[in-house]
């Protein structure tokens, strides 16, 4: 019997790369494509400000076809959820019947994601869901995830974490209150290996820039 196609909402960094390990592991889903927003204005992955290109050869090591949702910047909220819903029905005309989801405990979030899911007659999965975040940021690590801060919210981190590397130093040097996984949007990340991927992508960290409150590290390949 054919497996339910699926597939992954991809934002580059290392909560959905670890549903994807987590998905492919169970082997409940043909996993056909890596969803992703990209702000077209800078070409970069939306929220994360990683580089199309570096984006482009993490789906390469992943395996997975990219599925490019692209907004404009700024972008109201009716015009992502338009061009998302385009996205998803093109999709759904190929077959694809869940989407997988690598959030945490954010339950309003999951909620809206679900009641859009619903609306194109998708289905969503969540292969992390309440896992705590302590010990779910120290199996990444210790499964073999190098993932780097590719911005941080100026509110919560200071500029200097942007860049970092995200381990057990950096778990250690986390200011009380910011959750291990930048679940509350404390940091996002940008995964350079780990089992997801079948090669290391060699980055390096070069300008940070600071814009509405956040800090953006330029992660440039090697």
């Amino acid at each position: 019997m054919d497996k339910p196609r699926a597939l992954i909402a991809w934002s580059s960094g290392k909560d959905c790369a670890w549903a994807l390990h987590e998905a492919r592991r169970r082997g409940d889903y043909d996993i056909v494509g890596a969803l992703t927003t990209v702000t077209d204005s800078f070409q970069r992955v939306s929220m994360h400000g990683v580089r199309e290109e570096l984006l482009a050869a993490q789906l390469d090591a992943a395996g997975l076809p990219s599925v490019t949702v692209r907004i404009p910047y700024p972008c109201p909220n009716e015009i992502y959820e338009r061009a998302m819903a385009e996205a998803l029905v093109r999709a759904k005309a190929d077959g694809v019947t869940h989407v997988i989801f690598g959030d945490l405990f954010l339950a309003d979030l999951r909620a809206y994601r679900e009641e859009k899911m619903k609306s194109v007659g998708m289905t969503c999965v969540f292969p992390l869901w309440q896992r705590p975040t302590a010990a779910l940021a120290r199996e990444m690590i210790a499964g073999g995830v190098e993932a780097y801060l590719a911005v941080v919210d100026l509110s919560k981190l200071d500029a200097s974490f942007a860049g970092r590397q995200f381990d057990e130093v950096l778990l250690a040097d986390l200011p009380e209150g910011v959750d291990p996984c930048g679940e509350n949007g404390e940091f996002h990340t940008f995964v350079a290996a780990g089992p997801m991927l079948g090669r290391r992508i060699a980055v390096t960290k070069g300008a940070v820039v600071e814009r509405d409150g956040f800090a953006f590290a330029d992660l440039v390949a090697n």
